[in-house]
């Protein structure tokens, strides 16, 4: 589901960056979770990607029960590591809903001009699965199925041999998703010849 919020007194967002979102319950109950922020500084709302999990206390509630003019609790953006400058040759490497900041930059490139600037390699379970998939594609995404053949590529994760052409000219690389996913590709990326000083590193998890 994509949420998107009004944010009062909003600072320069940064693609990369993310909020953490909190909900306060009458008793002062709280729970909050992270979430990547999917839109440009450009855009007058800033648009969340919320997966709603089984027994997840934030994403339950703002997949089913949030309504239009609720207030939420909101602190970011937040992240400095993981952030474009917008200028320097990328490439995303992401997988799920990893692909949220991989969007963000993609946007960001388009709006300045210069979309060349940001590739990405987008890799989900199945097309219908993977979030932002038709976005991606226009920005010029290559994107890697595990368990469905897509363009003549049969199922699976993808290899050194699909990465090595994508890396041409790319000064930054950014990997975002599961910490599995995040393994592989940091792997994928040193079998490559990439430095580890060149590659940035995002892993989604479980909330405390």
């Amino acid at each position: 589901m994509r949420l998107r919020m009004y944010v009062e007194d909003r600072q320069r967002l940064w693609p990369g960056q993310h909020y953490l979102i909190r909900l306060r319950a009458p008793d002062d109950y709280t729970a909050q979770r992270s979430y990547s922020v999917a839109s440009d500084d450009s855009d007058p709302l800033v648009e969340f990607l919320v997966e709603k999990l089984p027994g997840g206390e934030v994403s339950e509630f703002l997949a089913d029960v949030a309504e239009v003019g609720d207030v939420f609790e909101l602190r970011g953006p937040i992240g400095r590591w993981f952030t474009w400058d917008t200028r320097t040759p990328a490439l995303c490497v992401v997988g799920g809903t990893g692909v949220v900041p991989a969007v963000a930059m993609t946007r960001a490139a388009r709006r300045s001009g210069q979309p060349g600037l940001v590739r990405v390699l987008a890799v989900g379970r199945s097309e219908e699965e993977l979030p932002y998939v038709d976005e991606l594609r226009r920005a010029g995404a290559v994107t890697a199925f595990t368990r469905s053949p897509s363009s003549g590529r049969p199922p699976g994760p993808p290899t050194a041999a699909e990465l090595m052409p994508l890396l041409d000219g790319v000064e930054v690389v950014y990997v975002c998703g599961s910490s599995r996913f995040a393994q592989l590709g940091e792997a994928l990326l040193m079998e490559c010849g990439v430095p580890v000083d060149r590659i940035r590193v995002e892993q989604f998890g479980a909330t405390g």
